[in-house]
């Protein structure tokens, strides 16, 4: 019967977690899997997140319109995925909404009222309509000035992708990848069970994963603090707590967003159209 493994590191502002159970694997080569997986994550917060001036992501706020940038291809990675999600959910999830964040939150996670005339001047930077990316060269050219990435919805879930790669790698295939609880992935199966059993909304169900990954996006944390891509306005705030399974961590991450937004038949229909990816709504009491 092989053990247990547990390992943590703080990055991207949440903790993530690694936990490995395979009979092969020792507790010494546990902790060096796990240690080359958070090296990983770390080295992407570097390359994507929008607060650090050396990251893509940075760089990109600081492009005029028609200016083009060459990505890297974590960078890439994240914003072709980004754009077709925000295609086949009709606009629910766009990366480049932060400036609606900044609007109707304060820095304390205060809701507060906009007047018309901002929100319209805000509008001239939004919308995943206003980059295009070049596969050919890798490259993106925005036809906004000074406009906001932000790939809180998808990154940490890319990163978990990525951490899994390092992990196979490694030969460890049977394993659970944790990023602060709003988005898990799990890799075979413990070695006395058929699949990974996680808990969901605080005990209010139960579910068994096998290669496939679940997030989860709510109110309970953040407050008001997820944006409307398609009215320029916040998600009115409810005890529910959407979540979306699909077979890469990334696209869920990105999609239980995007449910925050959609109505139901919508999700039916996009869960029905892509295939492997599941939606479930659940009380946050």
């Amino acid at each position: 019967m092989s053990a247990t493994f547990r390992h943590s590191r703080h990055a991207m502002a949440t903790t993530f977690e690694i936990i490995i159970s395979q009979a092969d694997v020792d507790e010494a080569y546990a902790a060096q899997t796990a240690n080359a997986a958070f090296e990983e994550i770390a080295r992407l917060e570097d390359e994507l997140s929008r607060f650090r001036a050396s990251s893509d992501i940075y760089r990109l706020s600081q492009l005029d319109a028609g200016q083009s940038f060459r990505l890297g291809m974590a960078a890439w990675d994240c914003l072709s995925l980004a754009k077709a999600v925000h295609a086949e959910t009709n606009g629910a999830f766009d990366i480049t909404i932060g400036p609606l964040m900044e609007l109707f939150v304060t820095r304390t996670g205060e809701p507060r009222h906009v007047n018309a005339s901002v929100i319209e001047e805000a509008r001239q930077i939004i919308g995943s309509h206003r980059f295009d990316l070049d596969e050919a060269e890798m490259t993106i050219t925005v036809h906004a000035s000074r406009m906001i990435f932000d790939l809180g919805a998808l990154g940490k879930g890319y990163a978990l992708d990525q951490a899994a790669d390092v992990l196979a790698m490694h030969g460890v295939h049977n394993a659970v990848l944790n990023a602060g609880d709003s988005t898990v992935l799990a890799l075979g199966k413990p070695a006395d069970k058929d699949a990974w059993n996680l808990t969901l909304s605080h005990g209010a169900k139960q579910i068994q994963l096998r290669d496939r990954a679940v997030s989860g996006s709510g109110f309970a944390v953040q407050g008001a603090h997820i944006m409307n891509p398609r009215l320029f306005q916040p998600v009115p705030v409810r005890n529910r707590r959407t979540y979306a399974l699909a077979p890469t961590a990334a696209l869920s991450d990105a999609l239980s967003t995007a449910f925050m937004v959609m109505d139901p038949a919508e999700i039916s229909a996009l869960c029905e159209r892509l295939g492997q990816v599941e939606a479930l709504e659940l009380s946050e009491e």
